[in-house]
């Protein structure tokens, strides 16, 4: 599966950044929102920079490896629709497969409830208690990829 929409969704939220830095959730993040390297490895304030093509190489490898696999085994039906597909790929980048696991978000999709889906999706969008602007225009983003 092409995972070219993820991606774009990923680094336009995530931006980058070439030196190791605590995202958010206080932990240890490089390139386009990393927090593990293509061989398992943490990502850990010491580390050296990186160049926006590894940032690429291994948010593709992430995206591929741990975060499609983990949407196609809770939502099977994402499996023939690439651009839904893709959607759900950079909502569980951003929040985690575990997020995607317990969620109504999840027996939406799979019930092909895509008006529900995206219902679901904009409640995604706080931090802290609040509501941030760049999480409600990420998931609007998502939203437009279900259509």
């Amino acid at each position: 599966m092409n995972l070219e929409l993820a991606a774009s969704l990923c680094k336009q939220f995530e931006g980058f950044r070439s030196k190791p830095y605590l995202c958010p959730a206080n932990v240890a993040t490089i390139g386009y929102g990393s927090t593990y390297y293509a061989d398992g490895r943490k990502v850990t304030l010491q580390d050296s920079p990186i160049g926006e093509a590894v940032a690429n190489a291994l948010l593709m490898h992430e995206l591929e490896h741990t975060y499609l696999q983990g949407v196609l085994r809770n939502c099977p039906i994402l499996m023939t629709d690439e651009r839904k597909c893709n959607a759900i790929v950079d909502f569980c980048y951003n929040l985690g497969i575990g997020r995607l696991q317990t969620s109504t978000l999840k027996r939406k999709i799979n019930a092909s409830d895509w008006e529900g889906a995206k219902e679901q999706l904009m409640l995604w969008n706080k931090g802290g208690g609040k509501v941030l602007s760049g999480l409600t225009k990420r998931r609007t983003a998502e939203c437009a990829l279900l259509n």
